[in-house]
């Protein structure tokens, strides 16, 4: 996320009541760009509801349950696929980015203390990872977890109002490697500001976006984990990032943008929010796009099912 949590919060709150219940948003009067056929027939955006503080981190089970983060609150919250929203974890790490392992464990970025939590389904924390060689990351952002169980995360640096500290403690923002039963590895240390991170369900390839450069790239996964073959996939950087069936990548910033895997620009989504911070596939058919933005969660149907 881009802007202060103060500073989102003020604009947000400028111009939309708050709601508890689904309602259609109407964004004929926005510009759009539509190249594909990717949402559904007669679809409309629905916003959930805008009483977050800045929502980010969606992350969906193997059941379709989405769960997310209100980070300025330190929550965690929970959309069913029945449709009911309740909260999950209070005190929750100040949460951000968060992703679902094999064993049905949710892994967050907790930026509170610059951690990595493993949230146990029975509600048990585990701090996964503390510390690099004795100094606090920069602040842990957005993860992804690949096949084999590793879990690749960004490490910017923005400055929150909860900490103490006022300036990096590391010499860069990179993104690292946490195997199992390991210690981090840097796996990618010429970005500026890398940010949103999705990687294939084959666990071949990641795409990270370098929010700081304005940029994405998709980097090929050797047999160790570690990245190689960097090549630039779209321009433009995204704060957050999810993949469809077909390869399609979502990126997010003003609105959600879906590029194939060619890199060429497919469809752009409107968001009526000063800023959309991340996105995933969720519900019970796995079709449906839950969008996290400023205050609020939305939902959109599509006609794929997500790819994680």
């Amino acid at each position: 996320m881009r802007l202060p949590f103060f500073l989102l919060f003020i604009i947000t709150n400028m111009f939309l009541p708050k709601t508890n219940g689904q309602q259609v948003v109407n964004t004929s009067t926005a510009k759009s760009y539509h190249t594909s056929n990717l949402i559904a027939e007669n679809a409309q955006l629905q916003l959930i509801s805008n009483q977050f503080g800045f929502t980010e981190g969606p992350a969906s089970d193997k059941n379709g349950n989405v769960f997310f983060t209100d980070q300025p609150n330190n929550r965690i919250w929970k959309y069913s696929t029945e449709g009911k929203l309740s909260i999950y974890l209070e005190n929750a790490g100040r949460s951000n980015g968060m992703y679902f392992d094999k064993l049905g464990n949710l892994i967050t970025c907790a930026d509170e203390h610059n951690q990595l939590w493993q949230i146990q389904p029975n509600g048990k924390i585990k701090v996964l990872l503390t510390d690099l060689n004795g100094a606090h990351f920069n602040g842990p952002n957005d993860l992804w977890i690949s096949p084999s169980n590793g879990i690749y995360f960004t490490d910017p640096y923005y400055q929150r109002d909860y900490w103490t500290r006022k300036t990096s403690e590391l010499d860069g923002q990179k993104v690292y490697y946490l195997a199992a039963n390991s210690k981090p590895t840097i796996v990618a240390d010429n970005l500026v500001q890398p940010n949103g991170i999705i990687g294939t369900p084959d666990g071949k390839f990641l795409y990270v976006a370098d929010i700081g450069d304005n940029k994405t790239y998709r980097y090929h996964i050797d047999a160790a984990g570690k990245l190689k073959d960097q090549q630039l996939f779209a321009p433009m950087g995204s704060d957050g990032m999810t993949i469809d069936e077909k390869g399609n990548i979502y990126l997010t910033g003003k609105g959600v943008s879906i590029y194939n895997n060619k890199g060429e620009l497919m469809e752009h989504i409107d968001v009526p929010e000063e800023w959309t911070g991340n996105v995933t596939f969720g519900g019970k058919e796995k079709n449906i796009l839950f969008i996290t933005a400023s205050k609020s969660l939305y939902i959109l149907k599509m006609k794929l099912k997500g790819g994680n």
